[in-house]
């Protein structure tokens, strides 16, 4: 079965794209937690970081690099933030690595 975030990268699911290349895709969350609220997630479907492998390092570089390269495109110059959760208690929903990029306002610490 599908992840929400193969659908989305297969086209049978509309969403807002910000940013797209062969290895990662990037969306306007549809229930945003800060004026910009954008995932990321590798199309390769790799279930939580905690699963990811050694052979995952590039694709989680990138992932990394590519989300830096959403922030500045969102021009967030105040800062933002990057989140991944992994497992119900981090407060993942979706069983597919994706990170949260949030910003343009303050964020508080810690979180939620």
């Amino acid at each position: 079965m599908k992840t929400l975030f193969e659908k989305i990268a297969a086209r049978e699911i509309p969403a807002d794209i910000v940013y797209e290349d062969d290895l990662v895709l990037a969306i306007r969350d549809i229930n945003p937690q800060a004026p910009a609220h954008v995932l990321i997630f590798p199309k390769k479907v790799v279930p939580r970081i905690a699963e990811a492998t050694p052979d995952d390092h590039k694709l989680l570089g990138h992932l990394l690099l590519k989300a830096a390269e959403v922030a500045k495109k969102l021009d967030l110059k105040n800062g933002y933030r990057l989140v991944i959760n992994n497992g119900a208690d981090g407060g993942e929903t979706v069983p597919h690595l994706h990170c949260h990029i949030l910003g343009g306002r303050p964020l508080a610490w810690p979180p939620g």
